[in-house]
This record gives structure tokens, sequence and C-alpha cells, in this order.
């Protein structure tokens, strides 16, 4: 009986690795670092490309994940003090903190090992920086010290363009930049207009987020900034010869439609606007790299 009590309770363990990782944040860096590799490929890859950029994205997923599940363990006392992360694994008691690290150790050598067989050193170098940059750097240190800790740390955030771009030509291209920058300005306004309602949860937390340090309408005003200074950079693309018109045209609507958002919120808030804005800014980042793939085959054509 208790064998048997064992083998059903071992899913739900697995499960519990499982969301250390942070699946759905991992999912759109992995999406972002694969549209790196295939924009630095002059043509449609090669079926050996093909493997080899999914080998590559393996990598880098399982490093992603490893920092994700440092992340839940650097910060498993807020976690639990937070309702939107309260049911973490960490947060809960129901993985050690032994557990957690031993998981983000294993995940971040295996991967390490995948990048550097498989791919190049540079890759695997700069995958490890992220790592750094983001469990350590941006967890450990910034975040807990001050309200622009998600500026500074968005620099690792918008590392997987370049990572991807690494990964097939073994070098960092000016266009890998482009689409670095476009990332490291679009993470401070998604990440403030989730802090705004749910401010009072980083408020108990002790985190030094903007909207708890300076207030709802500064940060608004922020939001609405980088979004216009975001709306500018979305150009580059096309401006760089990296896309043609059909780019030009989902980013010129995608960032009128964030700008839109960012406006009203800071003009008339509301919970309600607040997470539209950020639910906003998910389909933005995600459909502009979209369109960036599909625009690349076409302008082939």
């Amino acid at each position: 009986m208790s064998e048997q009590a064992s083998l059903l309770a071992a899913p739900s363990r697995w499960s519990q690795f499982y969301a250390l990782t942070k699946p759905r944040v991992v999912q759109l860096i992995v999406f972002c670092a694969l549209i790196g590799m295939v924009l630095a490929i002059p043509g449609w890859p090669s079926a050996a490309q093909w493997l080899h950029m999914a080998v590559a994205c393996l990598g880098i997923w399982l490093v992603a994940g490893a920092a994700a599940a440092f992340n839940c363990l650097v910060e498993r006392h807020i976690d639990a003090r937070m309702k939107r992360t309260a049911w973490r694994p960490t947060a809960r008691g129901e993985l050690s903190s032994q557990q957690a690290l031993a998981f983000s150790a294993l995940l971040c050598t295996l991967g390490a090992a995948i990048l550097l067989a498989f791919t190049n050193p540079l890759t695997m170098w700069l995958t490890l920086a992220t790592f750094i940059g983001y469990a350590v750097i941006y967890t450990v240190v910034l975040k807990p010290a001050t309200p622009q800790n998600i500026v500074i740390g968005g620099a690792s955030g918008a590392m997987p363009p370049l990572l991807g771009w690494a990964a097939v030509t073994g070098q960092v291209g000016p266009e890998a930049l482009i689409l670095f920058l476009i990332i490291f300005l679009w993470t401070p306004p998604h990440f403030w207009a989730l802090a705004l309602y749910r401010v009072e949860d980083y408020r108990q937390s002790g985190l030094p987020m903007l909207p708890v340090t300076h207030g709802s309408e500064y940060t608004r005003l922020q939001i609405l900034l980088y979004t216009v200074i975001l709306f500018a950079a979305c150009l580059l693309p096309f401006m760089y010869g990296m896309s043609s018109w059909l780019y030009l045209a989902v980013a010129v609507v995608l960032s009128l439609g964030f700008c839109g958002y960012a406006f009203a919120l800071w003009r008339n808030y509301s919970d309600q606007l607040s997470r539209k804005t950020f639910r906003f800014s998910l389909i933005h980042l995600s459909v502009l790299f979209a369109a960036l793939l599909v625009d690349h085959y076409l302008w082939l054509g």
C-alpha cells in the first residue's frame, strides 16, 4: 500500500520540480532565443540546422529553468508572503532548500554541457552569464535593494536573442543587439504594470518595487515614457534592413496599442486596466517576434 501511494505521489513531485522552472516564462525565453537563431540564418534552415537549433534551445531551456529554480529558492520566504507566488513548492515548503538547489545545479550543469558540446563556447558563457545576472545579481542583489531593479536586471531577460544568434553564428551581431534592446525596453513597463495591481503584495513582501517606493502616479508615467521609447526601438529592425513592410505594419499597430494602454493607465488608473496592460505586453512581445519570423521568410521569398 505504501509503495502504491509512493507511485501515485511521484507525478506530483515531478510537477513540483517542473513548477520551479517557471514554464511560461522559460517558454517565452526559448521562443525569443529561437527567433534569434532563425533570423541569423539567411535562408530556410537545413535539417542539420534545425537539429542544431533544437539542441541549442534545449540547452538554453535547461539553464533558464535552473535560474528560475534558484530564484524560487532565494525568494521562498518572500514568495510565501505574496498571493501571486505563495503556491510555489519552495514557498509552501513542499520542496526543501537542498532539493531546489540540487535541482538548479543539475539543470545548469546539464544545459551548459549541452551548449558547450553541441553549439560553441560563446553561447555557453553568455548563457551562464545570463544565469548569474538573473539568479544572483538581480535576485540576490538588485531586487531587494533598489526600485530600479527591473531596469538593471532587465538586461538578463533581454539576452535570449543574443544567445540564439551566438548559437548559430558564433558571434553577436548588430541585429541581435537590436533584438536585445527591444526586450530590454519592454521589460520595465511589462513588470511595472503587474506591480501596480499587485502593489499590496509587494508592499507586504518588503521588496522596493517602484509603485511601493514612488507611488502609482509616478510608476504610470514611467510606463508611458518607456512604451514611447520602446515604440521607437521596435522600428529599428525595419530601419536597419532586417525586415520589410509586414513587420513594420505589425510593429506600428502593436506599439500604438501598448502606448494606448499606457496612456489610458496614466490618465485614469484601475486594477482592471493595469491587468489588461500587463496581458497586452505579453501579446506585444510574442506577436512582434512572430512577425519578425514571418517577415524574414516572406522577404526571402
